[in-house]
């Protein structure tokens, strides 16, 4: 079991850091508890749900929590702790955000379109170009699209659309990160890179021109480059961060590599935002076996990355 590390507060005596709880049935309020005596954080959630925090918001529960049982009555509670915290860090009340995990499925259910933290960040911020990377195992992955379906992809992956995710994630790795000059490698979206235009032409009319459009604008990125050699050593060795073009082209790899102490990171946002790399995990809920590891590592991420001047 990963055991939690002392930090010291960003500002003495303050707690900077908005942690919200997530869905109420998951794992997320208990990981909550097991982790706020060591880090300065505020949680934010119901009262009763996170007996033992040092520091917490207040936001009631719509309906009784059961551990492992979804009710689609919290839904909006879970929205309602989002909204509190992105108000707290646009406010400067807090220096980052990050988030326990939510179940999509159950607020769709109770009849609110939502597709995951990321968008429902980038549409409370005005709209703002984010992209969504994870961390962990050594490796940085971005993704140009999150949570679509496959064959709505090529659809989504436009020359305009890419220029832009990467200047985000080039000036976050530069402000956030601390490096100097990123190189980014980009993977292709069809097979071999579409094999000269047989396999595919989006690498031709969209990804290429993209790119070279991107380092004409000073931007460090390399490709396209087939995805199932993108992520061999030799490559990763020679790039800060790697730009996959959908979900599972290569979330699958850095999980592989770290999956339990991975972190979500949203770049583009005007504050902090990490989060676990892992679901609700009800099956685990209230049984007191569940993991804090990356939760633990998505506080002190946030807590590295709010510190950057």
């Amino acid at each position: 079991m990963t055991k939690s590390k002392p930090v010291v507060a960003l500002k003495s005596g303050m707690s900077r850091i908005a942690l919200t709880s997530g869905e109420p049935a998951g794992i997320g309020p208990e990981l909550c508890v097991r982790v706020a005596r060591d880090y300065p954080v505020t949680v934010i959630g119901d009262r009763e749900l996170l007996a033992g925090c040092p520091r917490i918001e207040h936001v009631p529960l719509a309906a009784p929590r059961v551990a492992g049982k979804l009710d689609p009555r919290n839904s909006r509670y879970v929205l309602a702790l989002l909204d509190r915290a992105i108000q707290g860090c646009l406010a400067g009340e807090y220096d980052a955000l990050v988030t326990a995990p939510v179940q999509k499925s159950v607020i769709n259910e109770a009849g609110i379109p939502f597709t995951g933290h990321t968008e429902y960040l980038a549409e409370r911020c005005g709209g703002a170009r984010v992209v969504m990377m994870l961390v962990g195992g050594g490796l940085r992955v971005a993704l140009a699209t999150t949570h679509l379906p496959l064959a709505e992809v090529p659809r989504a992956i436009t020359r305009q659309g890419l220029i832009d995710v990467l200047k985000v994630l080039d000036a976050d790795l530069r402000k956030r990160f601390r490096i100097a000059s990123p190189r980014i490698l980009v993977a292709g979206l069809n097979p071999h890179s579409g094999e000269s235009g047989h396999l595919g032409r989006e690498e031709l009319e969209v990804i290429a021109p993209a790119i070279e459009a991107a380092r004409a604008a000073g931007i460090g990125a390399i490709g396209p480059i087939p995805a199932d050699t993108l992520f061999v050593p030799q490559r990763l060795r020679e790039a800060d961060c790697a730009l996959a073009l959908y979900h599972d082209q290569g979330l699958p790899v850095l999980k592989y590599a770290s999956f339990g102490h991975g972190v979500n990171v949203t770049l583009g946002l005007p504050f902090v935002r990490t989060s676990v790399d892992h679901g609700t995990a009800l099956d685990l809920a209230g049984t007191g076996r569940a993991d804090p590891g990356s939760l633990i590592e998505a506080i002190e991420l946030a807590l590295q990355l709010a510190s950057a001047p």
